[in-house]
C-alpha cells in the first residue's frame, strides 16, 4: 500500500510539473513568435511607406532589418517596378506570380516561398514589401529544440525531486502504518494470553464441576482475569481517545497546584503500604488552561509507575514549579533500577516494558503512552531522564492568567 502511495504521489507531482513545463514553454514559444513576427512587419510597413528608400539590410536606420525587396503595382494590379540590395529580380513571371499570391490580404505568409508581405495601397499605385522568413524559422526551430532540451532535462531532475519528496512525504503514512500493525499485533498478544486462562480454566469447571474446592479455585481465576482483560480494554479506549487530541476534551482554567496536591492524597497509603517514601513540593498558585481530569490522569500515571518499579524502601518526590515565564515543570522522581538511552527511547511507546522478562505487575505497557498522548494534546512536553539511580519524568506545561 506505501508503495502503491508513493508512485501515485510520484505521477500526481510529475503531471502537474509537466503541465507547467509546457505551459511556459508554450507560452515563450508563442510569445516569441509574435515579438519576432511583429518586428519584422514593423520593419516591412517602414519600407512600405518609403518604397524609394532601397537599400541592404542593415544600413539606414537601426532596427530589426531582413533580407526584402519590394515591388511596385499599378491600379489594375500590373507591375510597375521592383526593387532591392539582396534578391536577385530579373525573374519577371516569378514577380508577377507573387503579386498574384499576394493580392488577396494587406499582410501574410506564401510559406512556399518562404516569404512574408505586407501591402501597402494608394490611389494610383499600391506598394508590396516581401522579407524573408528563414532567419524567423531558424530561430522559432532552435528555441524549440533548446525548450525541449531543457523540458526533459527539468523532468529528470523533478522526477528525481519527486521521488524523494515521494518518500519524505509518505514516511509519517508508513510510520503510522507501521505502529498501527504494532499496535493490532501487541493488543492481540495482551488479549490472547487471558482468553487462553478463562477457556482452560472454563473447560476445566465444566469437566471438574462436581468439585468445590476445584470450582471456586477455577471461578476466582477467570474473574481475576476477567478483570485484568476489562482493565486492558478500558486502557486500549482510553489510548485510542486520546490519539484524537484535544477535540475530546473539554479545555478551561483551574489551579494546578491544587489539582496535583489533591492527585498524590490516595497514593500515600498505596506508598506507605509498600514500605515507600513519597514527598513533594508543590509551588502554590500555577494556573493552566486544560482538560482536569485528563491531567489527574497524566499524574495517577506517573505517580503508579514510580511506585510499581521503585526499589525496596525507595524515595519518590514530587515538585511542581514555574519553568521560564510561561511554563510550569511537573517532575516525579523515584529510585529505581537505571534506564538506558534505549528505554528512555522506547518507554513512552505503547505496550513498551523496560524489562521484558519482569514479573507481571499489572502493567501493560499504555500507561507512559497515554500519558504523552495528554500532554501533547495541551501542548506540553514530556520526557524521561535516568541518572545515579534516579528515574526522573518532566511534564512541562504551558501557564496561563487566566481565572
Amino acid at each position: 500500500m506505501i508503495r502503491r502511495l508513493r508512485i501515485k504521489f510520484v505521477c500526481i507531482n510529475m503531471t502537474i510539473v509537466t503541465i507547467m513545463l509546457c505551459v511556459i514553454f508554450g507560452m515563450v514559444l508563442r510569445f516569441t513568435s509574435a515579438s519576432i513576427e511583429k518586428e519584422s512587419i514593423n520593419m516591412m510597413q517602414s519600407v512600405a511607406l518609403h518604397p524609394h528608400q532601397l537599400g541592404v539590410p542593415g544600413q539606414g536606420t537601426p532596427g530589426v532589418w531582413l533580407p526584402y525587396f519590394t515591388l511596385q503595382t499599378g491600379p489594375g494590379g500590373e507591375l510597375l517596378a521592383s526593387g532591392g540590395g539582396y534578391y536577385d529580380l530579373t525573374d519577371r513571371a516569378l514577380l508577377e506570380e507573387l503579386v498574384a499570391l499576394s493580392s488577396d490580404q494587406r499582410a501574410g505568409v506564401l510559406a512556399d516561398y518562404g516569404l512574408r508581405y505586407v501591402r501597402m495601397v494608394t490611389p494610383t499605385s499600391q506598394c508590396i514589401v516581401f522579407a524573408d522568413m528563414s532567419s524567423e524559422i531558424n530561430t522559432i526551430n532552435n528555441l524549440l529544440q533548446n525548450c525541449l532540451i531543457i523540458g526533459a532535462v527539468s523532468f529528470i531532475i523533478f522526477l528525481m525531486i519527486s521521488i524523494l519528496l515521494a518518500h519524505w512525504a509518505v514516511k509519517p503514512v508508513d510510520m503510522a502504518w507501521k505502529q498501527q500493525r504494532q499496535f493490532v499485533a501487541d493488543a492481540s498478544h495482551e488479549l490472547k494470553t487471558p482468553l487462553t486462562v478463562i477457556l482452560s480454566n472454563a473447560q476445566m469447571l465444566s469437566e471438574n464441576g462436581e468439585d468445590p474446592q476445584l470450582r471456586e479455585k477455577l471461578t476466582a481465576n477467570i474473574l481475576t482475569v476477567s478483570q485484568q482483560m476489562k482493565d486492558l480494554i478500558s486502557k486500549l479506549l482510553n489510548s485510542a481517545q486520546v490519539d484524537q487530541g484535544g477535540s475530546t476534551m473539554q479545555f478551561s482554567p483551574f489551579d494546578l497546584s491544587e489539582t496535583v496536591s489533591n492527585a498524590l492524597l490516595p497514593f500515600d497509603c498505596v506508598f506507605y503500604e509498600r514500605e515507600l517514601e513519597l514527598d513533594s513540593t508543590i509551588q502554590p498558585n500555577i494556573r493552566v488552561s486544560g482538560s482536569q481530569p485528563h491531567l489527574i490522569q497524566v499524574v495517577d500515571i506517573l505517580l503508579d509507575n514510580a511506585q510499581k518499579y521503585s526499589i525496596v524502601h525507595g524515595h519518590t518526590v514530587v515538585t511542581l514549579q514555574t519553568h521560564h515565564k510561561k511554563s510550569c515543570l511537573l517532575t516525579v522522581a523515584n529510585e529505581g533500577k537505571a534506564m538506558s538511552a534505549k528505554e528512555l527511547k522506547h518507554i513512552f511507546k505503547r505496550f513498551y516494558r523496560a524489562d521484558a522478562a519482569r514479573e507481571r505487575t499489572g502493567s501493560y505497557g499504555l500507561g507512559l503512552s497515554i500519558a504523552e498522548g495528554i500532554v501533547k494534546a495541551h501542548k506540553g512536553k514530556i520526557w524521561a531522564e535516568s541518572k545515579d539511580g534516579i528515574n526522573t519524568f518532566f511534564v512541562q506545561l504551558p501557564v496561563t492568567t487566566e481565572k
